[in-house]
């Protein structure tokens, strides 16, 4: 028995993946959202009025990226993501060209489908498609993880806390887009440049031919990408419009018996939605009540809001700090947005993608660093940063 790389297969190892994989699913994921919930109800009980308005500006994100999760469910079902990983590896003539394919492939599906659904669909892919052409699959691997945070600037909807700051801005996301995509090009082309160069040894070693990719199912999944696509770039509410499209298209696999309610469940990762969603009301509740978080941000130039917007997310995760530093109107939110949305590049605790993301690797039987992706971090979030403030800065959009 051989596993799709050609190597042999090991089910032990496989097993112990899976359920190591399970059990951080279940356990942590249950802690945190006891954690939020209790935190939800400490905070109504000292502010209602402060805690409902938190609510009222977080609670479309989360329903957003649920809506997004689904739909990239269904089309990871339907094979479009394995498709395009395994055509890239066929297509591209060397180890270099491979990279930089699945770099705008991360960063496409990123600015479309959100970071989560990248890491969740498009991690065992770019695995699978580099050992297809017996090629080290860690420049890719870490690459998606890198890419996925630093390219979800680009929309609203490509990661919640640009939905959570967004909220005050009050501007479409065809709006969002024209202010953020210079400085998205920038992140994305930075992070790329250091990932690549740190592992450029292992770029250029390449064997083989990439395997005739499985034919993808050209039907339910890729009209709801298409249709959530237009609903992002269209509305400025698009959250209940797109898990409306999720929930349809959930439900007319589960109703045809193509998909199960154990992996609709485990992909959306309620649990850990509903802490996050605690915690941020929480904070976001803290930030109306307490002057601080406002009062530091006036004083600070886009430089100095990217980067306590970075360190911010290391301490609480993103999703939080957002809520606690755009609790009142912010007075730069596109430098804000930047150390929000590539901060998390440089630990662990930055983000929920970091987490989905050595989820989705060990099922392709892949064990990521955590150091050595934070290594990559460090060294390309200070780059990434500079150079997407320094584009704000010059388009006079911070």
């Amino acid at each position: 028995m051989t596993a799709e790389d050609g190597r042999p297969a090991h089910p032990t190892t496989k097993g112990r993946a899976l359920a190591g994989a399970g059990i951080l699913a279940r356990r942590p994921a249950w802690l945190l959202a006891a954690v939020g919930l209790a935190a939800l109800v400490v905070a109504f009980s000292l502010d209602p009025h402060a805690s409902r308005s938190a609510a009222t500006q977080v609670w479309s994100p989360f329903v957003l990226v649920a809506g997004l999760l689904l739909v990239g469910l269904v089309a990871e079902r339907d094979g479009l993501f394995r498709v395009a990983g395994f055509r890239l590896a066929r297509m591209a003539p060397n180890g270099v060209s491979l990279f930089v394919g699945a770099a705008v492939l991360v960063a496409v599906v990123t600015a479309v489908l959100n970071l989560d659904t990248s890491v969740v669909f498009l991690t065992p892919v770019l695995v699978h498609a580099a050992r297809s052409r017996g090629q080290d699959e860690k420049p890719l691997l870490y690459g998606c993880l890198l890419l996925s945070n630093a390219g979800s600037l680009l929309l609203p909807g490509s990661n919640l806390t640009n939905l959570i700051v967004a909220g005050h801005l009050h501007v479409s996301g065809a709006a969002f887009f024209i202010r953020m995509a210079p400085a998205w090009v920038v992140a994305v082309v930075v992070t790329t440049t250091v990932v690549g160069l740190v592992e450029r040894r292992s770029l250029g070693r390449s064997t083989g031919q990439a395997t005739a990719p499985p034919d993808p199912t050209l039907g339910l999944g890729l009209v709801a990408v298409a249709a959530v696509t237009v609903l992002v770039l269209v509305l400025r509410s698009p959250a209940l419009p797109v898990a409306s499209v999720g929930i349809v298209v959930v439900a007319v696999r589960l109703a045809s018996r193509r998909l199960t309610w154990d992996r609709a469940g485990a992909v959306l990762g309620l649990p850990v939605l509903v802490g996050l969603f605690g915690v941020a009301v929480t904070l976001g509740a803290l930030g109306r009540s307490w002057a601080g978080p406002a009062t530091v941000l006036t004083h600070l130039d886009a430089w100095g809001t990217a980067a306590v917007a970075a360190g911010s997310t290391l301490l609480v995760n993103n999703l939080p700090a957002a809520s606690l530093l755009a609790s009142r109107v912010p007075p730069r939110p596109y430098a804000l947005l930047v150390g929000l949305d590539i901060g998390p590049n440089l630990f662990i605790t930055g983000s929920l993608a970091w987490v989905l993301w050595r989820r989705a690797a060990r099922t392709a039987d892949a064990e990521p660093s955590v150091a050595r992706a934070s290594l990559l971090g460090l060294l390309s979030v200070p780059l990434s940063m500079a150079g997407a403030v320094g584009i704000l800065a010059l388009t006079g959009s911070h």
